[in-house]
């Protein structure tokens, strides 16, 4: 008897690109920009709606208070600052969830504020410090093999590892930068490939062609990726093919 395999696939959604409402039948949960890096009370409000619509989880997308560049930068910010920000990023959200009478799912930081606490122990003890009121019912979406993973676990939080199926890997399981023009995976037959690989096989293949150990919860598919509408539809013919389904 062949076993099937659940995963969730995330989107990180509500940045402006527009596209949610035909990402949506394709995924499983999703990561709403709630004011740093973009959105306002509109554009979640418009996300919040369409996720009930599509029985898709919510969660929080905060990043450094950086709409100039996207969240895409390190800044320098002092961390009373950055922590008050993240609160403020969440709640904003949590407002508009407590109307719908929708529960927050879970939290995933953005960009820059991501790839720091992935690495930076100062950080991310200061990153669980601003989500503590959500340690005991909210999900943390992270990286496998980070520093924040570990620091997390160690505090008692609830987690799920996170793999990206649409961005290359470093040896070191970092993500190729994207300054590189090798950052970005949009053909829907290597994102898949790279998906199977890490469901099946629990090992990611970097740029060099080496095999790493990789485990995850969920996969994320960038939302303003150019193609993301075309490997998510592609996603949903093939993955069922190799008994990996969507878990709703």
């Amino acid at each position: 008897m062949i076993n099937k395999v659940f995963i969730d696939i995330n989107c990180d959604v509500g940045e402006g690109i527009g596209n949610e409402s035909a990402l949506f039948p394709h995924i499983s949960s999703c990561n709403i920009a709630c004011g740093g890096h973009a959105g306002d009370i509109n554009t979640m409000s418009e996300i919040v709606q369409l996720a009930e619509k599509f029985g898709i989880k919510v969660g929080a997308h905060p990043s450094y208070p950086d709409r100039d560049n996207f969240g895409r930068k390190s800044m320098k910010i002092e961390k009373g600052r950055l922590k008050e920000s993240i609160q403020k990023q969440i709640k904003g959200l949590e407002a508009i969830l407590s109307k719908a009478e929708i529960q927050l799912h879970h939290i995933k930081a953005h960009g820059a504020l991501y790839n720091d606490i992935a690495r930076d122990l100062d950080l991310s003890i200061m990153y669980l410090e601003s989500i503590r009121a959500y340690k005991d019912h909210v999900l943390l979406y992270l990286p496998y093999g980070s520093v924040i993973e570990e620091e997390a676990r160690k505090q008692g939080y609830k987690i799920a590892l996170e793999a990206f199926g649409d961005r290359n890997y470093n040896e070191d399981l970092s993500l190729i930068s994207r300054h590189s023009s090798l950052a970005m995976i949009e053909e829907p037959k290597k994102v898949l490939d790279h998906i199977v690989s890490m469901v099946i096989n629990n090992k990611v293949y970097t740029l060099n062609g080496v095999q790493i150990p990789i485990w995850a919860d969920t996969y994320c598919i960038h939302g303003d990726t150019a193609t993301a509408l075309q490997i998510l539809m592609y996603l949903s013919d093939e993955l069922p093919k190799q008994h990996i389904f969507l878990k709703k």
